[in-house]
């Protein structure tokens, strides 16, 4: 006698409530299955977010917690009260430009600066330079030869490094920078300054970790061996 369909399907059924350990007739209940599954996701993306990466700002090399952008000089004028300063507009790559003061009246003309390439400390807290506001500073190489003559030139990012990228440094990580007001407190620029330095190949160093764009080292024109500021 041939068995009977329905009671083939309802042993299929009975087979099937054994092994998920339901009562017979008992529903699923897909929400708590969702809702486990969401559970499930969300331990797993804070074992993701657990897991360690780049160390915190604090822990950075104090390089990294400097930044340095890539800017161009778009405008330079002399500043009224101070004989040695510049008052320069630059551009990198935010939504104003940046007016900065520097003192590279006695190194530099108008016509050496309009139009340069450079590279700026962007992450600087403001400072009033004789009743000028400066948002930050240009960074120079600056050698004094035997006979005491003095020589300044800017470190310049390479020809194919866009306007406002950010300086990484060689061998070294992504730099997490602090604000201008912990710049200032943890004297970071003071504790830096004195290990940058261009290299015999003029690239620009910190501790000998070159100073880099997208499209290479940046670089003083000529001086060598000599202390940036």
């Amino acid at each position: 006698m041939a068995a009977d369909p329905m009671d083939l399907v309802d042993k299929a059924i009975a087979d099937i409530e054994a092994r998920l350990g339901l009562l017979p007739g008992q529903s699923i209940d897909t929400n708590k299955n969702n809702n486990k599954k969401q559970n499930n996701n969300k331990k797993n993306a804070k074992k993701q977010q657990s897991k360690p990466g780049a160390p915190p700002p604090d822990q950075q090399p104090d390089i990294c917690k400097l930044e340095f952008k890539v800017g161009v000089i778009t405008k330079v004028w002399n500043h009224p009260e101070a004989d040695k300063l510049y008052c320069e507009e630059i551009d990198v790559g935010e939504e104003s430009v940046r007016q900065i003061a520097s003192g590279l009246r006695p190194y530099m003309t108008t016509d050496d600066m309009l139009g340069a390439r450079l590279l700026v400390v962007s992450n600087l807290k403001a400072k009033n330079l004789v009743r000028f506001k400066s948002h930050g500073m240009v960074l120079c190489c600056k050698e004094t030869s035997e006979d005491g003559t003095e020589r300044c030139e800017f470190v310049q990012p390479p020809e194919g490094a866009l306007i406002g990228e950010v300086v990484t440094f060689e061998g070294l990580p992504k730099p997490h920078p602090l604000s201008g007001a912990q710049v200032e407190k943890k004297k970071v620029w003071v504790t830096c300054a004195q290990n940058m330095k261009s290299n015999g190949s003029c690239v620009a160093t910190w501790n000998g970790h070159a100073f880099m764009t997208s499209a290479g080292p940046c670089k003083t024109k000529t001086i060598k061996n000599a202390q940036l500021s």
